[in-house]
């Protein structure tokens, strides 16, 4: 029972998007001990973790973006209709990060940083 209360507080607190959040630090140093596995990383359970932190992240950012715009704000990118990117753009996106700032960034704010470049708005 004190863990449940425990645990309601928490997430009063602290928002869940911020619990989801992985330090750019982290991400990297898993996924180049997954690049150093060659085939063999995809028998890791790091192989899936960061594929669905990184889908976990597109899906906030669109629904940020499209939120900004419903509400009739500007918003920071201009993304196509269908966007494609590679493992390498996503590892760009993160190397970009510089490394004094990889362990206060989370993965979500370098993809939006990389989206803003990538997509600028026109006005």
């Amino acid at each position: 029972m004190k863990f449940r209360i425990m645990f309601g507080a928490l997430l009063a607190v602290v928002p869940l998007s911020s619990l989801l959040a992985m330090p750019v630090s982290t991400f990297l140093q898993k996924a180049e001990r997954l690049e150093k596995k060659g085939p063999l990383a995809l028998f890791s359970g790091d192989l899936k973790l960061l594929t669905n932190q990184i889908k976990a992240d597109f899906a906030a950012l669109r629904s940020e973006r499209l939120g900004t715009k419903a509400a009739g704000k500007p918003t920071a990118w201009c993304p196509p209709e269908k966007v494609s990117l590679t493992d390498k753009d996503v590892m760009a996106a993160m190397r970009a990060v510089s490394p004094s700032a990889r362990a206060q960034t989370d993965t979500r704010g370098a993809l939006r940083a990389m989206l803003i470049r990538r997509y600028p708005c026109k006005s």
